[in-house]
């Protein structure tokens, strides 16, 4: 058989690998959006490097964007086939790619209004709502650790992967000439102390690893110590500097992780008395999801459910959906918290927050979350001094603080411990994905010092037989 990889290939974003069969069948892991490639990145989400109704199973790791934002274009360009996924990433992706669409129209007609003053002919976006609901009727929805028959000769298992809501590692068997093949995708290896989620399961022996590297070359900061630097800095800012704390967060995972934190501090008589407001109507829906599925919630999550049945909202929280109370967030002077999405500072409410309060030191913007290097958030983390946004210049003067301790991803020391499952010798080819390029490099090395022996870096739409 062979395996393609048509994105995540010596860059985090745009999750496709191709999985063909010597019968034929075309097995696709993921179809996600590519991300924070400027210009570039529209026209590397309408060419696949496949043909998209030739592809029989779509099997879906999670529901984050960069690994399934572009379903809805494969089913508008043919794909009719199932898309098996955790149920908690099914209803995931109800909101996260009707969301997706909604942010294509607005800024397709945003550009069209310049094409326009110069002549060019309008764009379409790349898919519509409508697409996304085609989408969503393909959806089957499996349990973890539960064997799957997509056929005679293929199954499929997820494994909890702690990363998000339903996020799943998938172990692929498939039978050809009288022996079977174990192919394993890691999706996002996600943290064993995570505050709310289960700790990753481990699986079993593959012949074959596609595993993500996005924190490969990096340790995290000890999680124990999140709530206390947390604490700090708000209490710098706002109290100390009467300043405002702005925080990009995904909508999912890392909104309501750094919310259940301030709930902790909060319940402990911590928190000083500061407006806490979670800027994102995703972030309001991804959060009501969050509290249906308390089967992906670790014991202690559950045993604080008992004595505190909301974890997401306390008394000095407030969710805000209107547009037009976001922008009054930027006239009010007193100190407080801003959480908004996105989680690189690329897209949404977000944006406007930073532009008003990056020229005033009294303020701090906090990084928790991955970065694209070109991205906003990843200029940010770099310590430009200055930066562009809304296509103007701003200087620097706010604090940047950048807490990777509250990342979803695992970094090289637990990542390794979660491969401990495996028995190297046994493993015959591991392909390293969703990583820059010189983390993966860093990454493939101490992957080698494990034991492992044959691990390839591919590039984009690179096959390898197997």
């Amino acid at each position: 058989m062979q395996i393609s990889f048509h994105g995540a290939a010596r860059m985090v974003t745009g999750t496709k690998h191709l999985i063909t069969t010597q019968n034929g069948k075309n097995i696709l892991l993921d179809c996600g959006m590519f991300q924070g490639q400027g210009q570039a990145s529209d026209q590397m989400n309408r060419h696949f490097g496949f043909n998209p109704d030739a592809i029989d199973y779509l099997i879906l790791s999670h529901a984050h964007i960069d690994h399934s934002g572009n379903i809805p274009y494969l089913v508008s360009q043919g794909f009719r086939g199932d898309i098996i996924a955790t149920a908690a990433t099914r209803d995931l992706c109800s909101i996260l790619l009707a969301d997706t669409a909604h942010i294509q129209q607005q800024d397709n007609q945003y550009l069209n209004k310049k094409r326009a003053k110069v002549g060019k002919p309008p764009l379409a976006p790349l898919y519509s709502i409508k697409d996304v609901e085609k989408a969503l009727a393909l959806f089957t929805t499996i349990p973890y650790q539960k064997v799957f028959q997509l056929d005679d000769q293929i199954s499929v298992t997820f494994f909890d992967t702690g990363h998000i809501l339903g996020a799943a590692a998938i172990l692929l068997s498939i039978k050809e000439k009288g022996s079977t093949k174990r192919i394993f995708f890691s999706g996002d290896i996600g943290r064993s102390q995570d505050a709310i989620l289960k700790s990753p399961q481990a699986f079993p022996q593959a012949d074959v690893i596609i595993c993500e590297s996005t924190y490969g070359n990096r340790l995290h900061e000890p999680q124990e110590d999140r709530e206390k630097k947390l604490l700090g800095i708000i209490k710098n800012t706002c109290v100390n500097q009467k300043g405002k704390l702005i925080i990009p967060a995904f909508s999912l995972g890392r909104t309501q992780e750094l919310v259940y934190a301030f709930n902790n501090l909060k319940n402990a008589g911590l928190l000083p008395p500061i407006k806490v407001f979670v800027d994102s109507p995703l972030s309001i829906n991804a959060t009501n999801i969050m509290r249906a599925h308390p089967e992906c919630f670790n014991e202690q999550m559950l045993i604080n459910l008992r004595s505190d049945s909301d974890p997401f909202g306390f008394d000095d929280c407030h969710y805000i959906r209107k547009p037009e109370d976001s922008m009054k967030l930027n006239e009010m002077n007193e100190p407080m918290i801003i959480i908004s999405a996105s989680g690189m500072a690329e897209a949404g409410r977000i944006k406007h927050h930073i532009k008003n309060a990056i020229s005033n030191e009294a303020n701090t913007i906090l990084l928790v979350g991955y970065c694209t290097p070109s991205s906003l958030g990843g200029r940010l983390a770099r310590n430009y001094e200055e930066v562009n946004i809304f296509g103007k210049p701003y200087k620097v003067k706010a604090n940047v603080e950048v807490m990777s301790n509250f990342s979803a991803h695992a970094d090289y020391h637990e990542m390794l411990e979660y491969l401990d499952c495996q028995n190297k010798k046994e493993v015959s080819q591991m392909f390293l994905v969703h990583g820059e390029y010189e983390t993966q490099i860093a990454w493939r090395d101490k992957l080698m010092d494990s034991g492992f022996a044959n691990v390839s870096i591919p590039e984009l739409h690179q096959s390898f037989a197997v």
